[in-house]
């Protein structure tokens, strides 16, 4: 047998695809890479001197009380907001779904949230859950005494509405792209073999929905960090103790030229959600081969 001539690409030609990443990995690595890797060498180091202290700095951040407080605020909020958002966006979707010749016009209105700026939010948010707002002065015509729900541990609620209503439009559009990329003839023939709407969703649905799942619960982690600027503005840096999440402390910490302990706090949370993304992949891929 002959065998199959191999062509050799010119050296020119591999380049070309390097030279249009350049512009964009040399941005990455100026901004993001190379400041990740000294956050990481100052997390050794103490603060104030040049001085090599090892592991002291992650035992000092692990011992801190506020740091303790934020830890625990942050994963109460993740465990609390993720999954109502993930529910509650595909139970829209779903109903959506079956809204295929207006359905534009609810994708686009519950994508405002995300074009709505956040000094205005905030704003907004201020007139109503001020403790003279429009909420208590709703709830005083029923006779119920006015709560501060920014200043007392109502703040939690808050904070878990303004991150659902912030992100809720945007999760409904993946999952509403995720449900257009599905075969309808698979419907069309489980209805044949005299499925219910439950085993549909259940047998079809959901499985083929397994990838969106995966990139809406990443990008859901991800945006759960970025509701710090609602807190922050509505709050201030030292709220109540129930919304003092993780970037308070942070940013705190910064405030007070604790370079150390924020380096070394910044890189335990980024090996923490690097860690989860993975267990949900895997989670997720075993989920598939099932």
């Amino acid at each position: 047998m002959k065998k199959k001539r191999e062509y050799s690409v010119p050296i020119r030609e591999q380049m070309v695809p390097w030279l249009f990443l350049l512009p964009s990995l040399l941005f990455v690595s100026i901004m993001v890479l190379i400041p990740m890797l000294d956050a990481l060498r100052r997390s050794f180091f103490l603060a104030a001197g040049d001085r090599f202290v090892g592991f002291q700095n992650y035992l000092s951040v692990l011992r801190n009380h506020a740091f303790q407080l934020a830890a625990a605020n942050t994963a109460k909020f993740i465990l609390v907001c993720i999954p109502l958002l993930l529910l509650f966006s595909l139970a829209v979707s779903l109903m959506l779904a079956s809204f295929r010749e207006k359905r534009g016009i609810f994708k686009t209105s519950f994508l405002v949230p995300m074009a709505v700026p956040v000094a205005s939010i905030v704003l907004l948010w201020r007139v109503i859950f001020h403790k003279n707002g429009l909420l208590n002065a709703l709830t005083a015509l029923w006779g119920l005494v006015p709560v501060d729900w920014i200043g007392s541990k109502a703040a939690f609620g808050v904070l878990v509405f303004a991150y659902l209503w912030k992100n809720f439009g945007y999760d409904m559009v993946l999952w509403l792209s995720g449900l257009s990329a599905i075969n309808p003839a698979l419907y069309e023939a489980a209805q044949i073999d005299g499925a219910g709407s439950l085993q549909r969703f259940v047998r079809i649905t959901l499985p083929n929905l397994m990838p969106t799942l995966f990139t809406i619960t990443v990008l859901s982690l991800l945006n759960s960090f970025k509701v710090f600027r609602e807190a922050y503005l509505i709050a201030g840096g030292y709220p109540d103790d129930s919304i003092y999440m993780l970037q308070h402390l942070f940013n705190n910490w910064y405030g007070n030229l604790d370079v150390d302990k924020m380096c070394a706090g910044a890189v335990m949370m980024a090996i923490l959600v690097f860690i989860l993304i993975l267990l949900l992949e895997k989670i997720m891929n075993r989920g598939d081969r099932i």
